[in-house]
């Protein structure tokens, strides 16, 4: 039972490279086994392998993301053709070093066809890296999907299990504003409110995409309740520049706003300003929200659980073509969310 519960974990990145690394070194070892003995094959194919792993790692990990990528073409031509020649080199002099060790009577040095031959090697493990990025890249983008599929179906599962009889909640809700409406019409208009927040929560977070006017409204109508609570009132200024029908994936704004009020509001001094803004423009959505610091609160996290989750989202959603930035000065926290808007997302003006 242990080794099927053994087989049923699920394999990480770092294991899968372990287990193509060991292919490599196991490959490797018996094809030079038969003619050169067990150890002279097992130092070789350690020598081999690790200079393989310098010249993939060496351009996955930092030639290409740190000049290709940046476009840097001649500095990463330079800089690959010396890792070339770095390798070549290197896994020579071991091989020597190997040879002399196991034939001390032989020559101490490789001749030069045979650093020739270890350079043109690693040019063929060089091209083979681009393969291997890809594979590594295909890997993590399933991963990620994978989580999300799941993050996803637990975070349904805990919907449906909040969602106690909502037809009976939202009629109840119903007759609640139309009592209060007669002697309280604040009351009733805050009950109005908490039923959009609610039928939101059930009808709409559970959608791939929705209204960016449907997305602006629940979180005016949850600013609206927030406000109760807090007293003085915040001063709160909501510039909104946007075409109603884009449609954005639910609940990408939420989290900044959730900040403010959890987070960011003095209760003692009752000095609150918070300014937000959502501006549509050149194809791009721009959010972005500004609190004052509140001196009386403890410690807080630069980037909590909120935030984290979101920008995992926001990866898988984007694939990375978006900006994510949140700090302070001292005295004010701010953050910024940008996202891309593709024409199909924008629906016609009704």
């Amino acid at each position: 039972m242990r080794k099927i519960k053994l087989f049923k974990v699920k394999a990480t990145l770092t294991r899968l490279q372990y287990l193509v690394w060991a292919a490599v070194l196991l490959i490797s070892f018996f094809a030079m086994v038969y003619d050169d003995g067990v150890k002279r094959s097992a130092a070789y194919a350690v020598n081999n392998s690790c200079f393989y792993a310098l010249i993939i790692y060496g351009n996955i990990r930092f030639l290409y993301p740190a000049l290709y990528q940046k476009r840097r073409y001649v500095l990463y031509g330079v800089a690959s053709v010396l890792l070339l020649l770095l390798a070549g080199a290197g896994r020579g002099y071991f091989s020597a070093l190997i040879q002399h060790k196991y034939f001390p009577t032989g020559a101490r040095w490789l001749d030069p066809g045979t650093y020739v031959t270890f350079f043109l090697s690693g040019i063929t493990v060089f091209v083979l890296s681009f393969i291997f990025r890809l594979a590594i890249a295909y890997f993590m983008i399933k991963q990620a999907s994978e989580e999300a599929l799941l993050q996803r179906s637990q975070f349904e599962l805990r919907l449906l299990r909040a969602q106690v009889q909502p037809h009976f909640l939202f009629n109840t809700l119903n007759n609640m504003y139309y009592e209060a409406y007669l002697d309280s019409p604040r009351t009733a208009q805050l009950i109005e409110r908490l039923s959009d927040i609610m039928r939101y929560f059930v009808d709409q977070s559970m959608l791939d995409s929705v209204s960016l006017g449907t997305e602006v409204q629940f979180l005016d109508n949850y600013i609206a309740l927030e406000r109760i609570r807090i007293k003085p009132e915040p001063e709160i200024g909501f510039v909104k520049r946007f075409d109603a029908g884009i449609v954005v994936p639910p609940m990408l704004l939420m989290t900044f706003v959730e900040n403010i009020f959890k987070h960011g509001i003095d209760k003692i001094s009752g000095c609150n300003t918070i300014d937000i803004s959502l501006i549509q423009d050149n194809g791009y959505l721009y959010f972005s929200t500004k609190n004052a610091i509140n001196k009386h609160a403890g410690p807080a996290t630069p980037d909590g659980l909120g935030l984290k989750n979101l920008r995992q989202r926001l990866s898988i959603l984007y694939n990375g073509n978006f900006q994510l930035d949140t700090g302070s000065d001292g005295q004010y926290y701010t953050a910024l969310l940008k996202i891309p808007l593709n024409e199909s997302t924008v629906h016609d003006r009704r």
